[in-house]
């Protein structure tokens, strides 16, 4: 109990734990209290369970502070395709209702052609949770996602909205629980779990329809 004690009282008053190691059947347990200075101090160990003790229980404390210093690092920030100058900004944009019970805002109305049912289209999203807690992006994956646009491959709300976009358009879709996942969705590891029919919010992007270029060309 003495020589835990001791250590302790080491840690408070002379500094950081540097490094510690058995001497002689005794703890040297050496400690820096500035960048250029450096004390020691003995710690008499009748036995090797209580240099294991007396072991451990420095590491766990060294080990504690570096945990420390990482819980206080701000959270990564995770890509979006609405930034905060964009969330501003759409505050101010009407919201469209479409008989579906869909809604949506456009972020920025594309130039390009919409796209035909059933065409591939590739496109870009960060999907969340009312919340604003994103559970999946195209974004973190670093590629777009092509499927069949208004062929059932995505959630209902998804297709519908991304009918009536135009190539370079980007659109915030708030999708009821009808039109998202019936069944719920189980996410990845930290992510939010999507709840049976809740509902949802997909940024999304067109990015472009792979062959209707083409065909305009012509």
């Amino acid at each position: 109990m003495r020589s835990m004690a001791s250590s302790l009282l080491l840690g408070s008053t002379c500094g950081k734990f540097s490094t510690f190691f058995l001497q002689d059947r005794k703890l040297v347990v050496k400690v820096k209290s500035s960048e250029t200075t450096e004390c020691s101090v003995m710690l008499n160990t009748n036995s090797r369970r209580d240099f294991l003790g007396l072991s451990f229980g420095i590491s766990g404390m060294f080990i504690g502070s570096l945990v420390a210093k990482g819980a206080g690092l701000p959270p990564e920030e995770k890509p979006k395709l609405c930034d905060e100058t964009c969330e501003k900004e759409l505050e101010n944009v009407p919201i469209v209702t479409t008989e579906s019970g869909l809604q949506y805002k456009d972020i920025k109305v594309g130039q390009g052609p919409s796209p035909p049912v059933g065409f591939q289209v590739a496109a870009n999203y960060v999907a969340m949770v009312p919340s604003g807690q994103i559970f999946d992006s195209s974004l973190e994956k670093g590629q777009v996602y092509i499927f069949r646009v208004g062929s059932g491959q995505v959630i209902k709300g998804l297709d519908e909205g991304m009918l009536s976009m135009k190539v370079g358009g980007k659109r915030r879709l708030y999708i009821p629980g009808p039109l998202a996942f019936p069944k719920g969705l189980t996410s990845a590891p930290g992510r939010p779990r999507v709840a049976p029919s809740s509902p949802v919010i997909f940024d999304v992007s067109l990015e472009y329809v792979p062959g209707l270029e083409l065909e305009d060309e012509e």
